[in-house]
C-alpha cells in the first residue's frame, strides 16, 4: 500500500513554562511537545503517532514566544495557514498557543535549519517581586550597574569556545562535538518599572548556556568575579567551569530565525 502524502508545516509557538517540564517528551506527558502531540491526536481523522519536532529543547520552567517546531500531515487534511491555529489552539491547554503556521518543503526542519536563534532573559530588581512576574522573571533586589553588565556583554560576544558555560545532560547523552559558538549580540535594557532585559543572539547554544552566561554576568556585576577571571573562563577554557546559574524562570526563547528570514543585525 502506498504511503499517504504528507504536507510539512512550520509552526511558531508560545508557551508559558512554568507548569511544564521543558519542550521534550516525557513519560509524565507534562512537556510542550506531548501538548501538541495530544491535540493533533484529537483530530478528526489524523493518524496516530504524529510527531512534532521543535527548534531544541527548553527546560522544565523555561518559556517561549517564538518557538519554532515542524510537523508532517496528511495532505488530504483541507487546513491552510489560518486554520492550522485555530484548530490546534481550541484543543490546546491555555498557556500553550500556535502563533503561526506556514506550509514548508521537506527540506525545512526546524533544527536543523536554524541559523539564529535569540533567548531573553528577564530580571526584576527591587524588593518585592510583583505577583504577575512570579515564575517569571529572577528577582535581584542587589545593585546592578548596566555598566558593568555591558562590559561582561563585550567579552562574551564574538566566537568563542564556551566550554566553561555548558553544563552536562548527563551519563546517557554525548557531549556536543563542539562547544564553540558565536554570540552575535547581548542587548541589556531597563525599563522604568525596574525590568531589566538581557537579550542574547548567537548561532547556536549549549545546554543551559543562557542561563549560565547570565548567573555569570550578575555574579561579576555584583563584584564577585574578578574581570581576569571572567577573561579565563572566555579565552581560556579548560576544566573550570563557571558555578552561577540564573533560575529557569526568567528564560524565553524569542526568536528562531533561519535561511532566508529576517534576522537581527
Amino acid at each position: 500500500m502506498a504511503e499517504e502524502a504528507t504536507q510539512r508545516w512550520k509552526w511558531t509557538v508560545a508557551y508559558d513554562g512554568a507548569t511544564y517540564e521543558g519542550w521534550q517528551s516525557q513519560p509524565s506527558g507534562n512537556t510542550i511537545q506531548d501538548a501538541l502531540e495530544r491535540a493533533l491526536a484529537e483530530m478528526n481523522s489524523m493518524p496516530t503517532g504524529i510527531r512534532v519536532h521543535g527548534s531544541g529543547r527548553t527546560d522544565a520552567g523555561v518559556h517561549a514566544d517564538g518557538q519554532v517546531c515542524h510537523v508532517d500531515t496528511p495532505a488530504r487534511l483541507h487546513l491552510d495557514s489560518q486554520s492550522w491555529p485555530r484548530a490546534m489552539n481550541a484543543r490546546l491547554p491555555a498557556t500553550v498557543r500556535i502563533l503561526d503556521a506556514e506550509p514548508v518543503s521537506d527540506a525545512f526542519h526546524a533544527r536543523f535549519s536554524v541559523i539564529r536563534k535569540t533567548y531573553r532573559y528577564q530580571i526584576f530588581h527591587g524588593n518585592i517581586l510583583p505577583p504577575m512576574l512570579a515564575k517569571r522573571a529572577w528577582r535581584i533586589h542587589k545593585h546592578l550597574d548596566r555598566n558593568v553588565l555591558l562590559q561582561a556583554a563585550r567579552l562574551l560576544e564574538g566566537t568563542h569556545d564556551f566550554k566553561a558555560f555548558a553544563a552536562n545532560r548527563g551519563p546517557n547523552c554525548p557531549p556536543p562535538r563542539s562547544t564553540v559558538r558565536t554570540i552575535k549580540r547581548i542587548e541589556i535594557v531597563e525599563t522604568p518599572d525596574n525590568q531589566w532585559f538581557l537579550e542574547f543572539t548567537a548561532d547556536g547554544f549549549l545546554y543551559r548556556m543562557v542561563r549560565l552566561l547570565v548567573g555569570t554576568m550578575i555574579k561579576f556585576a555584583h563584584g564577585k568575579l574578578l574581570e581576569n577571571e571572567l577573561k579565563q573562563l572566555v579565552y581560556t577554557p579548560g576544566p573550570l567551569k563557571t558555578s552561577a546559574c540564573a533560575p529557569a524562570e526568567g528564560l524565553y526563547l524569542s526568536e528562531v530565525c533561519y535561511q532566508g528570514e529576517r534576522v537581527p543585525k
